[in-house]
């Protein structure tokens, strides 16, 4: 428990330093809390407090000579402070409710927070009643403490709770004490440090629920999980409930729907997709685009099995490393086959196939091939995590000269396809091993330190922002990945660029250099600029809200006809379209025209056609672009001939401009 403060050490003095002009003397034995009261005074803002750089509660004793610095509730670590102790809050009302469920672990996250239990799944109308408890004990105004105990008695408190043992077990040791706090009769093993009472936490949400495992082990307990988000004020938390009101508007599993894009159903089987015509359009579009831009620059292809034997993945390092990701093998006549769940191993053998010359290199391989992951049940979402993906996959075979031009290339290439797709929040990471923790990479330290610094000095000398990221490389080497903020403000690995060392080695990979010697310096760049199809569309889809840009759009022009008079010159414009290879339907029907458009409208058709008496007699039309979530819906512009109009369309695909430019 907190220790009591000795009559000498309340006698003697001690100095704060509040900045390098200010120097405050105070009673040893002050708390952290009166002291940025004496200084700042009640609207200081503070949560808790930094005493010589390390974050401590407000209700710190300080006894020696120090400088401190008010942990403000809207900064990046009074932030944190909130949404773990919001965290904190969530289990207390859970425990109270649910007296069976076992708290098991709660972090912030970004924009909240989320706690797991071992207890029953819950419904709406049970996170209903959580939120509601949350919010009375923020009225009670519950003091917080921090405790210390020993090790015999955090086991002792916690007896009834083994997921708390198991970390006492894995964090603690069996001889340490620790920490734990509490609030009310809720007690919960904590670092800390947290907010002084239950009152500053005002401003939090609770937003859904989902499945997950401990310590994300499929195998373990299943546990339920609680989302929150949480914020210093009213008004961010308003915004951020904007944001996520935005965001369902753009939400891609609900624009697929309405827009026939993909289906999945429970008889094929969770996270295995079926692109419906539409959204075939859309993928065959993007793939397009995709090979004209990798001919240019200078990728050849190749079509590769959905299944190989284990030797190849064992070779590879997939099965030692990866193998929780991959699907059970099959046992066949002729050896044990596993669904593939990466290209690189049979690229590697497509390189091998035969006797390399210099002059080959750099080699650049490139492919459309479906590849299965065995992702678990309760991740699956939409098309943003599934298990069968169409990757836009190359492996870049080169020299380590020649791995600087190559990784710079392929950072343009993903500029440029970013540009063209609309794409302006994203930034780089370059994902490092952690030294630390080495059993999921390859064991070759050497080759770590000179592969991430000569990946740190590319970027360097391309001057591209970047941030880096310890724990995120590849098990075979370090990468570059282009992380990218979706509609709801979460940041997500888009692109990737791969250096891989390893595979040289585990695959004999050589080539004749220029004095007809064998050289086994062949180094790989494993590259997908456009992540996976699904995961590429699921963020296409929500960037543009459905309304895709012309060249990119399942239908491109819809007809419209205001009276059935109008058929045959609906047929002359629907022939002329198609003759150009538009994307067109007509609706000749009777219905009224606002009932064609608004019907027509979900759909997110580039641009409608109106085709009246008018128009049929002065061989015209009238765009329109009406659009579910179009801002410039309803605008409409008359009397453009058909040729212009054919003319026009054709100059906006072709140069596959992002604006609809025939209606401004």
């Amino acid at each position: 428990m907190l220790g009591w403060i000795t009559e000498a050490e309340s006698m003697s003095m001690i100095k704060v330093k509040i900045s390098d002009e200010e120097t405050h003397e105070y009673a040893s034995g002050i708390t952290a809390e009166d002291i940025l009261l004496n200084v700042y005074g009640k609207r200081s803002g503070a949560i808790a407090a930094k005493i010589d750089g390390i974050e401590r509660d407000m209700s710190h004793i300080i006894t020696e000579n120090c400088t401190i610095e008010p942990i403000l509730a809207d900064s990046k670590e009074g932030m944190y402070i909130l949404r773990h102790s919001c965290a904190h809050l969530l289990a207390q009302a859970v425990v109270e409710l649910f007296p069976n469920a076992k708290p098991t672990i709660g972090p912030p996250i970004d924009h909240g927070f989320y706690y797991d239990f071992h207890m029953n799944p819950i419904g709406d109308s049970d996170l209903k009643q959580i939120e509601k408890r949350m919010n009375q004990l923020v009225r009670d105004n519950i003091k917080i403490y921090r405790e210390e105990y020993s090790n015999n008695e955090l086991r002792e408190l916690f007896k009834h709770n083994k997921f708390k043992i198991e970390i006492m077990d894995e964090k603690i040791g069996d001889e340490l004490g620790s920490t734990a706090y509490r609030q009310g009769d809720f007690i919960d093993l904590c670092k800390g440090p947290h907010v002084p009472s239950t009152s500053y936490l005002r401003w939090f949400k609770l937003t859904s629920t989902s499945q997950a495992y401990w310590k994300a082990d499929k195998d373990r307990e299943a546990l339920t999980r609680i989302y929150g988000m949480c914020y210093a004020t009213k008004e961010g938390l308003k915004e951020r409930q904007k944001q996520i009101e935005e965001a369902e508007k753009r939400d891609h599993k609900k624009i697929g729907k309405e827009m026939e894009l993909y289906m999945i159903d429970e008889m094929i089987g969770k996270g295995l997709p079926v692109w419906l015509p539409n959204g075939e359009i859309l993928k065959s579009e993007i793939e397009k685009y995709a090979i004209e831009t990798e001919e240019s620059y200078g990728y050849v292809r190749v079509t590769t099995p959905v299944l190989a034997k284990k030797e190849l993945f064992e070779c590879s390092g997939h099965l030692p490393h990866y193998s929780e990701g991959m699907y059970p093998p099959m046992e066949m006549d002729d050896g044990t086959y596993y669904l593939k769940a990466m290209n690189c191993p049979m690229h590697h053998l497509v390189f091998k196939n035969r006797k390399r010359s210099y002059r080959e290199l750099p080699l650049r391989i490139a492919e459309y091939g479906t590849v299965y992951r065995n992702e678990m049940s309760g991740t699956l979402a939409g098309l943003l995590r599934v298990r069968m993906l169409s990757m836009n996959d190359a492996h870049i075979y080169c020299t380590l000269d020649q791995v600087g031009q190559e990784v710079a290339s392929n950072i343009k290439m993903v500029q440029d396809y970013y540009s063209s797709f609309g794409f302006e929040n994203y930034h780089f990471r370059l994902s490092l091993w952690d030294p630390e923790n080495t059993d999921k990479y390859i064991k070759q330290p050497k080759n770590w330190t000179s592969t991430q610094n000569h990946l740190r000095e590319i970027l360097d000398e391309l001057d591209v922002p970047y941030v880096e990221a310890i724990g995120e490389a590849a098990f075979y080497g370090p990468k570059i990945d282009i992380q990218f903020t979706t509609a709801l403000g979460r940041e997500e690995s888009m692109s990737t660029i791969q250096l891989d060392f390893a595979a040289k080695e585990r695959f004999e990979l050589t080539y004749k250099d220029e004095k007809g010697d064998e050289n086994g310096e062949v180094f790989v760049i494993h590259r997908a600029p456009l992540s996976t199809h699904e995961r590429f569309v699921a963020f296409l889809t929500e960037h543009w809200a459905g309304n895709f840009p012309t060249w990119l759009s399942p239908k491109q022009i819809q007809i419209i006809t205001i009276s059935e008079k109008q058929k045959e010159y609906a047929k002359e414009v629907e022939n002329a379209l198609c003759d150009i290879g538009i994307r067109v339907s007509v609706d000749d029907t009777d219905a009224t025209i606002g009932k064609k458009i608004r019907m027509h409208r979900k759909m997110r058709p580039a641009y409608m056609l109106i085709l009246g008496e008018e128009e049929e007699r002065n061989n015209t039309v009238s765009i329109r672009i009406d659009r579910k979530g179009e801002p410039r819906s309803g605008l409409q512009r008359k009397g453009v001939s058909l040729s212009e109009f054919l003319e026009k369309l054709s100059e906006e695909i072709n140069s596959r401009n992002k604006e609809l430019s025939l209606v401004k």
